[in-house]
């Protein structure tokens, strides 16, 4: 699956917000956002008209993009699964976004930022209830346990991460043993569970235009 390679804080820069792209740099003095807080090229610093309409909801479903690192042909497959199944789509869509390993891993901590989670999993670094998965697009399910292989425990990364998580904590539905580098599925996760700033109905209304 092709992703994106190009420089990650130009995308937080275009959102005018932190999206996390960047690991322990977005804590720093260094991070983009807080240096030049406009949007980048030649033009960024001039007062554009307000972002109205389709512009708006457009904007919005570029930051959930990038926030979870998928391209726009994956994000408008999940989109359509998330519109045929049962309840809110919009909500069905974050959740489904959530449930991807590569997020699972970065939110228990195994990683520093969702693009590093996604190279552990695709490098073989995680196992799901004992097998190795590959797949950083995974939906994980309630119960399984995730831990790191045993080879891989002491890299310094790894544990760095592991660390930080255990400061700012892990989400009510995950449950993250730092000791064992492992972690497990509580439960899957609902909207009140997704505390990121986002407006599910704008991507809902793009789609349905």
């Amino acid at each position: 699956m092709a992703r994106y390679t190009g420089p990650v804080c130009r995308l937080c820069r275009r959102e005018r917000m932190k999206l996390f792209l960047k690991g322990d740099r977005c804590f720093k003095e260094k991070c983009a956002v807080e240096r030049r807080n406009f949007p980048p090229g030649q033009h960024g610093t001039r007062r554009g008209r307000r972002t109205l309409g389709y512009g708006l909801q457009l904007r919005e479903k570029q930051k959930v993009k990038r926030i979870y690192g998928v391209l726009e042909s994956q994000f408008r497959t999940y989109f359509s699964e998330a519109d045929r199944r049962k309840g809110i789509t919009g909500e069905n869509l974050l959740v489904m976004l959530e449930r991807r390993l590569d997020n699972v891993v970065y939110s228990l901590g195994f990683a520093s930022s969702r693009a590093q989670a996604r190279q552990f999993v695709r490098h073989g670094h995680v196992l799901i209830d004992g097998r190795k998965i590959s797949i950083p697009s995974y939906q994980v399910k309630a119960g399984q346990a995730l831990t790191v292989k045993e080879a891989s425990r002491k890299n310094p990364f790894i544990r760095s991460s592991v660390e930080t998580a255990r400061g700012r904590g892990v989400p009510d539905w995950l449950e993250l043993d730092a000791e064992n580098v492992s972690g497990k599925v509580l439960r899957l996760p609902t909207r009140e569970d997704i505390k990121l700033p986002i407006q599910e109905q704008l991507i809902v209304e793009l789609y349905s235009r």
